[in-house]
């Protein structure tokens, strides 16, 4: 019984241990409009910002521009808008 009630605990701390490191790892690709940038994290755009969030493997069209910009924020009629 002892062995059983180890191996489950074991297998339940790896499963919490994957689960918390594919979260920490994930990614995104933020759009406004055709000018879309890459994002770590899931920030709650305004809504006035007109941002769509696709996933990390969204395959974008050749009218998109890729941006890259560090920091909390989006693209806006070509500027960097923080926030």
């Amino acid at each position: 019984m002892k062995v059983v009630m180890k191996t489950l605990l074991a297998a339940a701390v790896g499963t919490g241990a994957l689960a918390l490191t594919s979260a920490a790892a994930s990614a995104a690709i933020a759009c406004t409009g055709d000018v879309c940038w890459h994002t770590h994290s899931m920030y709650h755009y305004p809504p006035s910002a007109h941002v769509i969030i696709h996933p990390d493997h969204w395959h974008y069209g050749p009218k998109v521009v890729i941006r890259e910009h560090e920091g909390r924020g989006y693209w806006h009629d070509g500027h960097w808008m923080h926030w």
